[in-house]
């Protein structure tokens, strides 16, 4: 009996070298990064996405893989149905969690960006947007939009009819493009406004934060009680450059940015005094900033030393 390790723990696990498990195991893994990006786009959270994973695992290990037409199809639908499960159980915590909630960021490789649909999909700002919605809405948008999921494949992951996901999605679309960025931004772009207001932070620059944001710009920071944040979110250009500016000065801190990937989309790890205090994402449009999302409980700023892979494949 040979060892592997498992594809969700890492954990070493018994297997026979070439039979029903080390069948199973190999499909799994050849859709692993699939299967955590769908549940990460669902629930915005890591450690989540990763015990779906397990989840998926655990279910996929007793299916009788000769029943089984459509792995992919198949690991999707096991993914999704343990993602709806959480989502669930995740709104009392959200309920509970002190201070705005934002999505736990993800140190991505540059082709994620390169990658556009797939890019935007794991967005703060559209990951954000997903948080409107009803667990159902946000499984049938996630498999239909980003995903391409069939009608009747993603009918038989959320118990419903096809007729009643075609209802859904189109709802869930309307809301979701109701509230999205009006156009693309490119990435060089994103990064050019970025380096802008990076110096303007860095040199305590008031007129320079102005000139890089928004009129109506929101910013959102997540301590999560562990970190001291805005108790809700902050409005208007003028009301964010001057807290950012002051608060800088009352700490007397020296705070510096470095350009990273996040989520597929070039962002901020700011440092303060040296150590890292957090990580900001920012939606661009017209080249200026019209969202803020700036990241700071420690627990999901775990995923930011090491790229993980994504893929809507």
């Amino acid at each position: 009996m040979n060892e592997r390790r498992d594809a969700t723990t890492g954990t070493a696990e018994p297997m026979a070298g070439d039979g029903r498990m080390g069948s199973a195991t190999e499909a799994f893994l050849a859709h692993r990064n699939l299967l955590f990006t769908v549940a990460y786009e669902m629930l915005g959270s890591v450690a989540d996405a990763e015990d779906v994973l397990q989840e998926s695992w655990l279910r996929w290990m007793k299916v009788d893989l000769e029943q089984v037409h459509d792995q992919r199809a198949y690991l999707v639908r096991i993914a999704t149905r343990r993602s709806l499960d959480r989502l669930r159980t995740m709104k009392r915590r959200k309920e509970e969690y002190v201070g705005p909630w934002l999505p736990e960021p993800l140190l991505t490789a540059p082709d994620v960006a390169e990658d556009v649909e797939l890019a935007e999909s794991v967005s703060m700002a559209l990951m954000l947007v997903l948080e409107t919605l009803s667990p159902t809405e946000r499984a049938v948008f996630v498999l239909r939009e980003v995903f391409d999921v069939a009608y009747d494949e993603i009918a038989a992951a959320v118990g419903k009819t096809p007729a009643t996901v075609r209802q859904i999605a189109h709802r869930a679309r309307r809301h979701v493009d109701a509230r999205r960025p009006r156009e693309a931004v490119s990435p060089s772009q994103t990064r050019a406004v970025l380096a802008s207001f990076q110096h303007a932070v860095e040199t305590r620059d008031l007129q320079g934060l102005l000139d890089v944001l928004a009129p109506e710009v929101v910013l959102i920071s997540d301590g999560g009680g562990v970190k001291q944040a805005a108790p809700q979110p902050i409005i208007g250009a003028g009301k964010v450059a001057r807290m950012i500016v002051s608060g800088l000065g009352k700490a007397q801190v020296a705070l510096t940015g470095e350009p990273t990937m996040v989520n597929g989309n070039p962002a901020l790890l700011l440092c303060v005094d040296g150590e890292i205090d957090g990580v900001i994402a920012a939606r661009v449009e017209d080249t200026r900033i019209t969202g803020l999302y700036y990241v700071r409980n420690p627990q999901k700023l775990t995923r930011i030393g090491s790229e993980t892979p994504l893929t809507l494949k």
